[in-house]
């Protein structure tokens, strides 16, 4: 199981939303998209903005870095993904 849950990180992906506006992440299919393109960004050199803790894999670092705040989803760049 995966901790945080999808839920958890889209209600953090969707914390500075206002009320009325179309919420940053709709799916479950989002956040695997933004963390995988996070973790391709992490196996080509960047470094991580949270430390790596017990499990240094690439893609638990970027969901540690979605789910606390470190990394924001970009609304447009997730609308022409889905297109």
């Amino acid at each position: 199981m995966l901790h945080p849950s999808y839920t958890d990180l889209m209600n953090i992906a969707n914390s500075e939303v206002e009320q009325g506006e179309q919420p940053v992440v709709n799916s479950r299919y989002s956040i695997v998209l933004a963390t995988a393109k996070r973790a391709r960004q992490i196996i080509a050199g960047s470094q991580p903005l949270v430390d790596e803790g017990p499990c240094p894999k690439p893609l638990s670092i970027a969901i540690d870095e979605l789910s606390n705040s470190a990394i924001k989803i970009d609304a447009e760049e997730e609308e022409s993904e889905e297109a």
